[in-house]
């Protein structure tokens, strides 16, 4: 990943706010008392000293810049970027200097789920839910394009495009690291340790976050957490998948039954052995069939009672 950034600190004047506001009241106080009193000597030569500061007074206003606990302000004067402003306070600053605020607080983006093939081809719908915050305002603000309204460039609208340049990249991302596993391991997998969508947990997450921060790196942008939140098949298989599912529990239950009843006839044979019990191969047989019977079915058997083969 790349690090290098041409982002510093603003190393210009910026003055106690709350002083420069204090002053500014009195200029424009005193350039509205003094055109009222040359309007009543009527003296036209303090006129427009009086107009010249009032217009200075109202354009150094907008010097005026407050910065929140976690907000920064990257300083533009005439189209040359001049530092990111980063002290907590109120300040007047270069009235002419464009002052471009933006927020390095978490923000949270929880994505909508996509549709996506998995690594066997099936289609998937998975979103996730990333954690991200801004960690380079000259990346951000001027290395990529953030489509702003000039009626409405304020820190929120940033954000807002930041977020949205997040929310695309995370759609591909999510796809790229989708693409590499299967949603699941079929049945008859020989690697049934092998990493899925739904088994992999800590490790898929760990791919996003950093293909994620990777691919937001242009930006100035921090991934500090991405999860799989959803996590599901494409409505068009859904069904074919539910029913594959319950066929193999059904199968795997199964095998476990026969295995039991198998164990099960056993120990009756050995019981019969130790009690000295013989048997001929045919009822052997018979008795083995009908124990296999009676362990492996779903229903209650029902005895029947067979005397015609009874030797005394």
């Amino acid at each position: 990943m790349n690090e290098s950034t041409n982002e510093y600190d603003y190393k210009g004047v910026a003055l106690n706010g709350i002083l420069m506001l204090v002053v500014l009241l009195l200029l424009m106080t005193a350039s509205i008392a003094a055109a009222i009193y040359s309007g009543m000597i009527e003296s036209e030569v303090l006129i427009a000293p009086c107009i010249i500061l009032f217009i200075a007074t109202l354009i150094c206003f907008g010097g005026i810049v407050k910065l929140e606990p976690n907000e920064v302000a990257a300083m533009v004067f005439f189209g040359k970027y001049r530092g990111t402003l980063r002290t907590n306070g109120y300040f007047w600053v270069n009235p002419f200097m464009a002052k471009k605020k933006m927020t390095l607080r978490a923000r949270n983006l929880d994505g909508k789920p996509i549709k996506v093939n998995d690594k066997e081809g099936n289609p998937i719908l998975i979103g996730l839910v990333v954690v991200w915050r801004l960690k380079d305002t000259y990346k951000a603000l001027f290395d990529v394009d953030l489509q702003e309204n000039a009626a409405t460039q304020n820190v929120n609208s940033r954000m807002n495009a930041l977020e949205n340049f997040v929310s695309i990249q995370s759609d591909a991302a999510l796809r790229q690291v989708a693409g590499r596993y299967a949603y699941d391991n079929n049945e008859g997998d020989t690697d049934t340790n092998e990493i899925t969508l739904r088994s992999g947990g800590d490790e898929i997450n760990e791919q996003l976050v950093d293909c994620l921060n990777e691919r937001l790196s242009m930006a100035g942008i921090e991934v500090i957490e991405a999860r799989i939140n959803n996590l599901n098949y494409a409505p068009e298989i859904a069904a074919v998948m539910l029913r594959r599912q319950q066929a193999s529990a059904v199968v795997s239950a199964r095998e476990k039954i026969v295995e039991g009843a198998v164990t099960m006839v056993r120990m009756a044979l050995d019981r019969l052995q130790d009690e000295n019990i013989e048997l001929d191969e045919e009822k052997r047989a018979a008795m083995v069939s009908n124990l296999l019977v009676v362990l492996c079915s779903d229903e209650s058997a029902t005895p029947v009672i067979n005397t015609g083969t009874l030797n005394h």
